[in-house]
């Protein structure tokens, strides 16, 4: 998609953003990219996480006998 950019079209692309931004707004933009992109980051190191611990927990977990509606207390008429 990007392959055929070359050096001064990236130069161009920076004149750009630096006129719509304007010098002083460039280094309080970067930086709100830069927190925004920390914070998706650690989202999705907590999303993983999180899936790796409910994976876990499922396996661990012994598996739920039916209830069949009999009181375990009392045995089975025969």
């Amino acid at each position: 998609m990007f392959a055929g950019l070359q050096g001064w079209h990236l130069l161009i692309l920076l004149a750009v953003i630096l006129l719509l931004f304007g010098a002083a707004k460039l280094p309080a933009l970067a930086k709100s990219v830069g927190q925004s992109a920390r914070v998706f980051k650690g989202e999705i190191k907590a999303m993983k996480e999180d899936d790796a611990n409910t994976a876990t927990s499922i396996q661990a977990e012994p598996p739920v006998a039916k209830d069949s509606g009999a009181d375990p207390e009392t045995p089975p008429r025969a």
